[in-house]
């Protein structure tokens, strides 16, 4: 019975000294909420989580209270540049060609931002971070064990909406992003779990959890993560300190991750007519859950071992020298296996880079394994049209998340990428040379931070749980911008969010101003007592330029709390219309147009509606409403190409030729929109319907 209260006791202390952990474990649970349903990306889910994050950091600033004079000077630059770019993004709206993808995208960014402010702003204790990391990273890997038991019992009409290709997509939806998920907790789990200042038990179940991890990761075969990981392991000994206790800890994952690879890999390797077999699901299941067991059992026995009878210094020495020399033989052997493996080191890099460019994309990579037949995959393309139009608009870019247009005009495949498959393209071609200064100098101002935190610049830290915990922190955002460099995961508010919100947590660790000489613990000891007297005192009456300041944040906090609310409810509307068109068509109609009203920035709406009029034949809304989208916005390919068969029907061939050609303007190699002004001008009317079956069955399968 006394148990529970000491329990207690022992946990709110370490509240009451950083009490900004509260609003950062809520936040850590919603981060856990996306990753169970498409990593957060449609808007409708995380834009909700969004003005979460933004109550957080109101609630935090109040209670808490917020003093921006005792934070680093290297976090004040890192929060007022990413805040700076935040703003320019939504500034970019002003130019962009798609506004109401610019102005989702600025609204991400703001949930980057909001994520960031409310982890870095204020001090945080080693034990209070540990329980911020630590309880995600847990959490994600428990969450891997249970998509390694679902899907080992699912049926196989289940099976094939989980994997497309033989690659595991669930539960984002896209393969690259489920092992960017699982990896960038793997990381976490790994560096956790070699620090001596844990528990025994939890460094055994984060180091079992981080070959789960590793394993669910495998099973979505993404070359991305290929590349990031041997980039992971270059960092992490490079940079972090205690290289030898790292080496050792992920001899032992690393152990149980090859035991269990080939199973895994089996079930992408030998499918049956496309599908993954149940049988193969099951022995990858089994082998990586004993995995994951046996390390994280053999990992505890030796945490125990050590925390009850530690080395005496020089022993410990001489373990630290045979390790480092052990060390080295193995990277020596690794690399040497790894040439003799792959054959000619020439002839693998010229392979790679000829089906990296290739116009094949795909299907110029050899058949075998997908992760080693070859680099084909159309992102040559994606960086060409990206650098291209950074060329074209160097200094304020095209507008956030409007890269869609100018590749449907100027590609030479037959992909459709919404975003450009990087993040620094992203930035560079979206936000021009201005925000991409402002985001650089905010994230190096925050790497500075971090570093501090971690004991690589400066004075170590007096608190070596917290330069621990750091260090894993910080290897979480690493993930994300390694394998982000080449993919299109600024996108998943699951993974930006909890990557912006650890790189915070991290900085939160470095020392605060006057507290070298005690360390960010101390720090955080005398701010969590400042705001206890604080909080049992009446404050005095703010003076006028307070006051002001206050309306003005209030202000600000209210306009981003509108500017997330508007694009949610509108992406409410759109969905709950499509739910129910082919039942209560007039409803729906009216829902979209709430939807319109709602995002006066977007033709979403519009054009949903304008395709379920023609799936009625109702050829005079239907032209109504994507009249209405091209007001909104001009250079909409498919509401030029629907207004053109339309007019076509109609037998007003000269607007149809007009609208036509301006499509395939537009879309040059749309065969659908080619084919349209083919007909046209031979004579002939466009099938409506035809048309549209046809850009259906396209949709399906780019789907």
């Amino acid at each position: 019975m006394i148990i529970v209260p000491a329990m207690g006791n022992r946990l709110m202390g370490p509240l009451r000294r950083a009490p900004a952990t509260v609003p950062g474990l809520v936040a850590v649970a919603l981060f856990i909420v996306w990753a169970t349903d498409q990593a957060g990306y449609p808007v409708t889910h995380w834009a909700p989580g969004a003005l979460l994050v933004l109550a957080l950091l109101g609630v935090a600033s109040v209670f808490v209270g917020l003093r921006p004079a005792d934070m680093p000077p290297a976090v004040l630059v890192a929060v007022a540049c990413l805040a700076a770019y935040t703003a320019f993004s939504f500034l970019s709206i002003l130019w962009a060609s798609v506004p109401g993808d610019a102005w989702e995208g600025a609204d991400r960014t703001l949930l980057y931002f909001l994520v960031f402010a409310l982890f870095a702003c204020w001090p945080q204790r080693g034990d209070t971070a540990a329980l911020l990391l630590g309880g995600w990273t847990l959490a994600m890997a428990g969450f891997a064990v249970f998509v390694a038991l679902h899907i080992s019992s699912a049926g196989a009409g289940e099976l094939t909406g989980m994997f497309g290709d033989g690659r595991l997509i669930y539960p984002s939806g896209y393969a690259n992003a489920n092992a960017a998920q699982w990896l960038m907790a793997f990381w976490p789990a790994v560096l956790l779990a070699r620090s001596e200042r844990l528990p025994w038990w939890l460094r055994g179940a984060l180091a079992g959890g981080a070959v789960v991890l590793a394993e669910v990761a495998l099973l979505s075969q993404s070359r991305g993560s290929l590349f990031a990981t041997p980039i992971m392991l270059i960092l992490v000994f490079a940079l972090l300190p205690a290289r030898a206790r790292t080496f050792v800890l992920l001899v032992a994952v690393g152990a149980g991750v090859a035991a269990a690879a080939p199973a895994v890999l089996d079930v992408g390797d030998h499918l049956r007519g496309g599908a993954v077999l149940a049988a193969n699901v099951h022995d990858a299941t089994v082998a990586t859950l004993v995995a994951g067991l046996v390390v994280g059992l053999l990992v505890a026995a030796g945490a125990a071992v050590e925390s009850r009878r530690p080395l005496a210094p020089d022993t410990r020495r001489r373990v630290h020298r045979a390790v480092s020399v052990t060390a080295i033989v193995a990277l020596v052997a690794a690399l040497v296996g790894g040439l003799v493996a792959a054959g000619d080191p020439v002839h693998r890099v010229r392979h790679a880079w000829d089906t990296f460019k290739s116009p094949r994309g795909y299907a110029a990579n050899a058949t075998g394994n997908r992760l080693i037949g070859g680099l084909g995959s159309y992102r040559y393309d994606f960086y060409r049209v990206a650098l291209d139009e950074f060329s074209a608009h160097p200094l304020g870019g095209i507008g956030a998340d409007n890269f869609a247009q100018p590749y449907l005009a100027r590609r030479h495949s037959h992909e459709t990428p919404h975003y450009p498959h990087s993040v620094e393209l992203r930035t560079l071609a979206q936000t021009g040379l201005v925000g991409t200064l402002l985001a650089l100098v905010g994230l190096i101002a925050a790497l500075i931070a971090a570093a501090r935190a971690v004991g690589l610049r400066g004075a170590r830290d007096r608190d070596p749980l917290a330069g621990a915990v750091a260090a894993a922190a910080l290897s979480v955002f690493a993930y994300w911008l390694v394998h982000g460099s080449f993919d299109w995961f600024f996108e998943f508010a699951g993974l930006g969010a909890a990557a912006f919100a650890f790189l915070g947590l991290a900085c939160a660790l470095s020392p605060r101003r006057g507290a070298e000489d005690g360390g960010s613990a101390a720090s955080a000891e005398r701010e969590g007592g400042r705001a206890h007297e604080e909080s049992s005192h009446p404050r005095t009456r703010p003076g006028a330029p307070r006051a002001l300041a206050w309306a003005a944040v209030a202000l600000v906090a209210l306009a981003a709390g509108a500017s997330l609310v508007a694009p949610w409810f509108s992406g409410l509307e759109i969905d709950s219309a499509a739910s129910i068109w082919t039942r209560t068509p007039l409803q729906a109609y009216q829902r979209l147009d709430d939807a319109a009203r709602l995002d006066p920035l977007s033709d979403e709406a519009n054009l949903v509606a304008g395709s379920i009029a023609l799936r009625f034949n109702d050829l005079d809304r239907a032209e109504r409403e994507f009249g209405r989208a091209l007001e909104r916005v001009p250079g909409d390919a498919y509401a030029t190409l629907e207004l053109g068969a339309i007019a076509s029907s109609r037998g007003h061939r000269a607007k149809a030729t007009r609208l036509l050609e301006r499509a395939v303007r537009l879309n040059p190699r749309d065969p659908l929109t080619l084919n349209a002004l083919r007909e046209v001008r031979e004579g002939r009317p466009i099938d409506v319907a035809g048309l549209n079956r046809s850009i259906l069955e396209k949709g399906q399968q780019l789907s």
